[in-house]
């Protein structure tokens, strides 16, 4: 799973310049969307959080304090926007149709990040879609691959818990 979503966050942020991100940053946008996903339910686990920022780690080589950078950035962006449109906007902008549903599947993965999900992420991961015009097709599709891979990685853990 995380070869996957790291070959998608690789393929948004090709550039070399890592700090000073601004918010009409593709990578600040996936980020501030992935906030708005773990924020739905009201509560931000500590697994939704470890997963952000290990995918970002393992896109970016980023760590310590410019890996918090482009985390708070997203998270600054996500907290001042009044709606997705902003963050949207700059994913159709920058994104082709494949890595926007790709998107879509790491959002799932955040979703499931915690071992549930609930009505509310459903909600705030659908209307994303129909932003960045994923079909509502697609977005099942990735909900059901992204609850298979949370399976997965739920036996996995069981019996590597030593090895994390």
């Amino acid at each position: 799973m995380f070869d996957r979503i790291s070959r998608f966050l690789q393929e948004i942020g090709d550039d070399s310049s890592h700090k000073d991100q601004k918010p009409d940053d593709a990578r600040v946008a996936v980020v501030a969307l992935c906030y708005q996903v773990m924020e739905a339910d009201g509560i931000v686990s500590e697994s939704e959080q470890r997963r952000l920022k290990d995918l970002l780690e393992e896109k970016y080589s980023l760590h310590g304090s410019k890996l918090d950078e482009l985390i708070a950035a997203g998270e600054t962006a996500g907290n001042e926007a009044v709606d997705f449109y902003r963050f949207t906007s700059d994913v159709k902008r920058h994104l082709d149709e494949e890595q926007r549903v790709r998107l879509i599947g790491l959002l799932w993965d955040i979703a499931y990040a915690d071992g549930k999900r609930n009505e509310m992420e459903d909600n705030v991961v659908w209307r994303i879609s129909e932003l960045i015009g994923v079909s509502g097709r697609e977005r099942v599709l990735e909900r059901q691959a992204a609850r298979e891979r949370a399976q997965m990685d739920d036996e996995g853990d069981t019996g590597d818990a030593g090895n994390q």
